[in-house]
């Protein structure tokens, strides 16, 4: 068996895309994973999950809310590690400041609170989504490489009413 087995990793936000293939990953490496989900009896939103090979024997839905103080605690307890990607994401939203920007920074902290009063806890991985690169002033085209550079410029979205600020981008802004 490999060196992972044994171990104990947390993927929250876990039923979303880029959580689904952590997941995915993670239990064919042989760790254990403790998944949060908004709802863990919803079989639309955890099917695809529990079907995952080693499902069965090595994945543990929890049900956790990114705006519960706390609510992450006992989930990451014993964890080695934990990967965060869950933020709130709607399309229809009519103040991203409160409805996806402060949700978002919230949860995150949140999450690392969580994983701060864990000893159990040598590493977090914290996820962005395209949104994080995808909107600026600077014209992307196959040639393009994006990078760290291509984050998303605050006033673009604003002017261009895009709702999808970058999380990176704000809270490098409000807490560095």
């Amino acid at each position: 068996m490999s060196s992972s087995a044994g171990k104990l990793v947390c993927v929250t936000g876990a039923s979303g895309y880029i959580a689904s293939w952590i997941v995915k990953f993670l239990l064919n490496r042989g760790y254990t994973v403790r998944a949060t989900v908004r709802d863990p009896n919803d079989p639309q939103k955890v099917e695809h999950l529990t079907k995952l090979d080693g499902a069965k024997e090595r994945l543990q839905l929890f049900k956790a809310s990114l705006l519960e103080e706390g609510s992450f605690d006992s989930v990451v307890q014993g964890c080695d590690g934990v990967f965060h990607t869950a933020s709130p994401f709607y399309h229809d939203v009519k103040d991203p400041q409160v409805e996806l920007i402060d949700p978002a920074v919230k949860g995150t902290l949140n999450v690392l609170q969580s994983c701060a009063k864990s000893p159990s806890v040598k590493r977090v991985i914290l996820t962005s989504s395209m949104a994080a690169v995808a909107y600026n002033f600077r014209p992307r085209t196959p040639e393009v490489v994006v990078d760290e550079t291509w984050f998303s410029d605050p006033d673009f979205c604003k002017e261009s009413k895009v709702c999808a600020l970058s999380l990176i981008e704000i809270t490098t802004k409000k807490f560095y």
